[in-house]
């Protein structure tokens, strides 16, 4: 299950050495529902290499004006601390496999 991330737990979860891949999201979002069932698939398929997670914009703000979030879905992948990449809109599961492990 992918994980919540929050203005609270992302700090501790960027800065840890696992590749980290943040789902910007919102419930009234038609584009971020259609995708929540390949995050949530991604999530247990990773499960232990990789922490996925989704972060609701409409329920925080801190982790979206760091990221300069200005359309949802927007996937940030970040490893070390750092961003290594970006996936703005619905994009395919694939897409998003190919992503995840050409940072793992």
């Amino acid at each position: 299950m992918a994980m919540k991330i929050t203005d609270q737990n992302a700090p501790e979860l960027i800065a840890g050495d696992k590749l980290v891949v943040i789902d910007f999201w919102a419930t009234w979002c038609g584009p971020c529902r259609s995708i929540a069932p390949t995050i949530e698939a991604l999530a247990e398929k990773y499960e232990g290499r990789a922490v996925i997670g989704k972060y609701d914009v409409d329920e925080g703000e801190e982790l979206s004006a760091e990221f300069n979030i200005r359309n949802i879905p927007t996937l940030i992948f970040l490893k070390g601390g750092q961003q290594v990449g970006k996936i703005v809109g619905a994009a395919t599961q694939s897409a998003i496999e190919a992503e995840i492990e050409k940072h793992l």
